[in-house]
């Protein structure tokens, strides 16, 4: 999932935010909604201008963290400033430079799937629908057997994700899904900052009883932390004791 170099919308729309451009914009792209504007703002806030569930999870976090999709480092600063270890990863150049001018002290470049092996967290934070940086319901099969040996004994998963099952309702309140396509909370996205498009990319809303599903099959005890009224949720994955290191 990362994008090349030459082609980081979001992380140009970051940088021109850091130096000076408040008004700097992305405009987002998807296969289920209409085109709607991105501040970079918006990955600038404040512990206060947080949702509830991002704090939540700040306040459950613990040891050694992982911060991955870092994006300007809101979550990681704000948990170096309470003393904890944090390693910050983003696929976008731009958010690094963005991170390492703001003052995150570990970061680095790259995607989800590609931590150096021997690391070990006590957690892993997916937050802002962190959980989607998987892609796919393939990429979550994926994920949760490739976290297994990156969390330390006890170690915790953090992350939100949400159901957006609600785009697919009529007025009536049914839902019209194609059962036979992909999973409806599977989507493609790509942003555009001033005339410079991104790659497309695949970007996964979970559905709480799937990830229950997914994770319990994998291993994990899950436990659901909060929701919020746009059916956003916090949800915490630990290893059942046997599997610690299957």
């Amino acid at each position: 999932m990362s994008v090349p170099s030459a082609s980081d919308p979001i992380g140009h729309a970051l940088l021109a935010y850091v130096h000076g451009n408040k008004k700097a914009e992305l405009t987002v792209h998807s296969n289920v909604a209409e085109e709607e504007p991105l501040p970079a703002s918006y990955f600038f806030r404040t512990l206060w201008e947080m949702p509830e569930l991002e704090r939540t999870a700040l306040e459950e976090c613990r040891g050694r963290i992982l911060d991955a999709g870092a994006g300007a480092g809101c979550h990681s600063l704000e948990l170096q400033s309470r003393g904890f270890q944090v390693k910050a990863i983003d696929a976008s150049p731009g958010a690094v430079q963005v991170l390492q001018e703001r003052g995150v002290r570990e970061v680095a470049c790259h995607d989800l799937f590609a931590l150096p092996t021997g690391e070990h967290y006590d957690t892993i934070l997916m937050l802002m629908n962190g959980l989607g940086l998987v892609g796919t319901l393939d990429g979550l099969e994926r994920f949760l057997q490739y976290a297994k040996p990156l969390l330390a004994p006890g170690g915790q998963i953090l992350a939100t994700s949400s159901d957006i099952s609600y785009l697919y309702e009529e007025e009536d309140g049914a839902l019209v899904l194609n059962l036979n396509g992909p999973y409806y909370g599977e989507v493609e996205y790509s942003m555009r900052y001033g005339d410079e498009t991104g790659a497309t990319f695949e970007w996964l809303f979970a559905d709480a009883s799937l990830l229950q599903d997914y994770a319990e099959e994998a291993g994990y005890e899950v436990d659901f932390l909060g929701e919020d009224e746009q059916q956003q949720y916090l949800v915490r994955l630990t290893l059942k004791h046997h599997s610690q290191n299957a």
